[in-house]
């Protein structure tokens, strides 16, 4: 998932350089941003083709990032889907076409089989979500605010740019080992299959 259910992580960290105190900080960090903030810690220099910050100045209450991003590609099944979120909106971009939910990348479970029982299988998925956390911090209220959406759209694109997304093209190359589930199935548990490259209009 690319809600906050999804992407949230509990970071915990202790040691020198401002960790330490028993304080909650709340910035926008990414997995990106550990690296970099390992390197300044160590008195390391940091190469310059990382993408992510030290996050040492959110101790002193500054901000590291105005937005975060998050991917998915490929989990058990293929399921393109991108993010950026900022501090107040979350903009979620659905790439694939077939718009349902792809159930080989939820594992077995009491609850799967609960949603299975009321019709997730028939829920659709739509190509843009938008959600305001202030207001909506479970991200169940998709809203239609055409200025926002625009912005968080652009940030999105800009960022695919930047980082040279396989998305942006018409062919995503696949690893020539890579095997993955049916998107049409149900369960992770079935028999993969070899990939091939994704293409796509």
């Amino acid at each position: 998932n690319l809600t906050d259910h999804g992407i949230g992580v509990l970071l915990i960290l202790r040691g020198p350089g401002g960790f330490t105190g028993g304080r909650v900080c709340d910035a926008l960090v990414s997995q990106l941003d550990v690296f970099p903030t390992l390197c300044e810690l160590l008195g390391i220099e940091t190469p310059a083709w990382l993408q992510g910050k030290s996050f040492r100045p959110a101790l002193r209450g500054e901000e590291i990032h105005e937005e975060i991003f998050s991917e998915v590609t490929f989990h058990a099944a293929f399921e393109p889907k991108r993010c950026v979120r900022t501090r107040r909106y979350k903009y979620i971009r659905n790439y694939d076409s077939r718009r349902r939910v792809v159930l080989p990348n939820c594992d077995e479970s009491v609850s799967k089989d609960l949603w299975m029982a009321h019709g997730w299988r028939e829920h659709t998925v739509p190509d843009e979500e938008l959600y305001d956390l202030v207001f909506d911090p479970q991200e169940q209220n998709n809203l239609t605010d055409a200025g926002i959406l625009r912005e968080m759209r652009d940030r999105l694109q800009a960022w695919m740019r930047r980082t040279n997304d396989p998305l942006l093209g018409t062919t995503l190359p696949v690893p020539p080992d890579a095997k993955v589930n049916n998107p049409n199935g149900v369960s992770p548990g079935e028999p993969s299959q070899p990939s091939a490259p994704v293409t796509w209009c």
